[in-house]
């Protein structure tokens, strides 16, 4: 039995996976040029941040301790390497701004693909998806769980490139201020992406409960309020207040455990990133002041200064799991919806006026009969198949629209055989009978 849910977990993940990929690669698809901007935008971003943070050793070992003890000072070399570093700064700020402001576009363009798919797709699908699913469910799926899409496209999706390109300069400075400090902070950092694991694994499955029980309250509240004549008719005022606590309660305790679990995330990965900053300071103290391993006090500077920086992303991607895990929940429900399988349309048949001769042969007439028949055309032979329909068919003293004329026969109806509700119409109107509207 615990193997079975273990397999069943594992592939809710699975599907979750996927879903959020083909997310991405809709947005990749229509978005290319865009997301390549986007790209270089984080890039240069991320490069001038950490150009900016490692110019903290040269301002130090080149500039500062220099001047120290000197009785005539020039400030010409610091002022320029001052305007150069404004420089990197300003133009990391125009590139932020830049994949920004690209974002929001490919976010809200892409809401409008998965709104239009979705409604293209819904269009297909048989009366019975609608029979089996409330309304208020199917439109939760068009506002709440896009609007999560939306979240994560716009904002999640481009803060979690931005980080691991961050960590990934962050890193490789590091590496070239100290290999011995910088082994220290990655001990730390490992357990501190443990950390998040666990309480992202732990909010993840509420999340998606949170999404399921919100379009559950939504479907009940529709069809409550449509239905309000239908309950006070019949005095169900007290049930449908009790169906409805019942639901919001389970809301209520499905956003409660993912949030508990998910809020708690940031201090915890602040706190561990404060213990990093610390032991890495006093270790690299006690490094430099023992001048082991060629660590200066610019050099211990600017690595104290990158790792605060190197934990700053992992506090960000812990910001954004709200939304991964609510954009994974909607994806699996928009997907559910697209991955339905739509009514089949075979075609369509004629309803014309038949000759049956002694062997049971069918004829198609062109006057009337009194006896019908469904013709159709054989796909493989592309020859009119007939088959006999009991009893005659007439519209007797029907009005249509907003005319005066009166419609007393028919003579021939082509109908989509998919639509069977339309053909148990016209095999229920029998000779003089009305119909049954």
């Amino acid at each position: 039995m615990e193997d079975k849910i273990k397999e069943a977990k594992q592939a809710a993940k699975g599907m979750q996976s996927r879903n959020m990929k083909r997310i991405v690669q809709l947005v990749f698809q229509h978005y290319g040029i865009h997301m390549v901007f986007v790209f270089i935008g984080i890039i240069v971003s991320a490069i001038a941040n950490v150009r900016g943070t490692a110019f903290m050793q040269t301002l130090i070992d080149k500039y500062i301790t220099p001047m120290i003890g000197r009785s005539s000072l020039d400030f010409g070399p610091l002022a320029k390497a001052m305007t150069q570093i404004v420089i990197v700064y300003l133009i990391g700020a125009g590139c932020s701004y830049m994949y920004q402001r690209i974002m929001v576009n490919v976010g809200q363009g892409t809401m409008r693909l998965v709104r239009e798919n979705l409604f293209s797709h819904m269009e297909k699908l048989p009366i019975k998806y609608f029979d089996t699913h409330s309304h208020g469910d199917i439109m939760s799926v068009y506002t709440n769980d896009t609007d999560t899409l939306r979240q994560f496209i716009g904002q999640a999706f481009p803060q979690i490139i931005n980080s691991a390109m961050m960590i990934a300069s962050m890193f490789v400075t590091m590496c070239i201020l100290s290999i011995p400090l910088t082994i220290i902070a990655m001990v730390l950092v490992a357990v501190m992406l443990f950390t998040s694991k666990k309480i992202t694994d732990s909010s993840g499955k509420h999340f998606i409960r949170q999404q399921q029980s919100l379009g559950k309250l939504n479907g009940y509240i529709e069809e409550m309020m449509s239905g309000q004549k239908v309950i006070k008719v019949f005095n169900h005022e007290e049930e449908s207040i009790e169906g409805f606590q019942k639901l919001n309660e389970e809301l209520r305790d499905s956003a409660y455990q993912a949030n508990a679990f998910a809020n708690i995330l940031m201090p915890v990965v602040a706190q561990l990133g404060n213990m990093n900053y610390v032991i890495c300071a006093i270790i690299g103290a006690v490094i430099a002041i023992n001048g082991k391993f060629g660590v200066t006090l610019g050099t211990l500077v600017a690595f104290l200064t990158l790792v605060k920086g190197f934990n700053q992303p992992f506090a960000q991607i812990s910001q954004q799991i709200n939304a991964i895990a609510m954009a994974a929940a909607g994806a699996d429900r928009i997907y559910e919806v697209m991955d339905s399988v739509p009514e089949l349309d075979e075609g369509y048949v004629t309803l014309v006026n038949a000759d049956v001769d002694e062997f049971g042969n069918i004829t198609e007439m062109d006057e009337r009969t009194e006896q019908w028949a469904w013709k159709d055309i054989d796909p493989k032979t592309n020859q009119p198949v007939y088959t006999l329909m009991e009893g005659n068919v007439v519209l007797d003293d029907v009005t249509f629209g907003y005319t005066d004329k009166k419609w007393y026969c028919m003579t021939s109806i082509s109908l989509p055989k998919r639509d069977k509700r339309l053909r148990l119409l016209v095999q229920l109107v029998q000779e003089r009978r009305p119909l049954p509207i």
